[in-house]
């Protein structure tokens, strides 16, 4: 199972406020635990959402938003991706991360191919394993 971490911004984060050398030694030193035990996949630190936009989608307009967004606890600051066992093992994973003063940080399980029933066609499937294979081509 994959599941998608997501670690909420918080009013520092999205004033920029970049974290403290003994936040960042202590969240290698977590990064490293998952990753030699096979349970980290990919981990990112995001710009404050001043530095980003959105598109609004209505028909065939596309609108485009610049940031900054207003709603703090909504935006994401960071994420994992995690391939775990069960979302149990995801919990107690998340439960040793070295956050503090309030963090709030977001699990969500990633959908697989066969979630998606009979509607996810075998051509579909198809198309989606040779999407994938490139990906992981260019990756080389």
């Amino acid at each position: 199972m994959r599941f998608m971490v997501l670690v909420k911004a918080s009013p520092d984060s999205e004033a920029g406020v970049m974290p403290t050398e003994q936040l960042l030694t202590e969240m290698g030193k977590y990064n490293e635990e998952l990753v030699k035990a096979g349970v980290m996949l990919a981990g990112e630190g995001l710009h404050p959402s001043s530095k980003g936009a959105r598109v609004r989608f209505d028909g065939k307009k596309r609108t485009v938003i610049d940031g900054p967004f207003s709603e703090t606890k909504e935006l994401v600051a960071g994420y994992w991706l995690w391939q775990v066992r069960s979302r149990e093992e995801a919990i107690e994973w998340l439960k040793r991360a070295p956050f503090d003063g309030g963090a709030e940080v977001e699990l969500r399980q990633v959908f697989e191919m066969e979630d998606f029933g009979a509607e996810f066609t075998p051509e579909l499937r198809e198309q989606e394993k040779r999407l994938l294979a490139e990906i992981e081509s260019r990756k080389a």
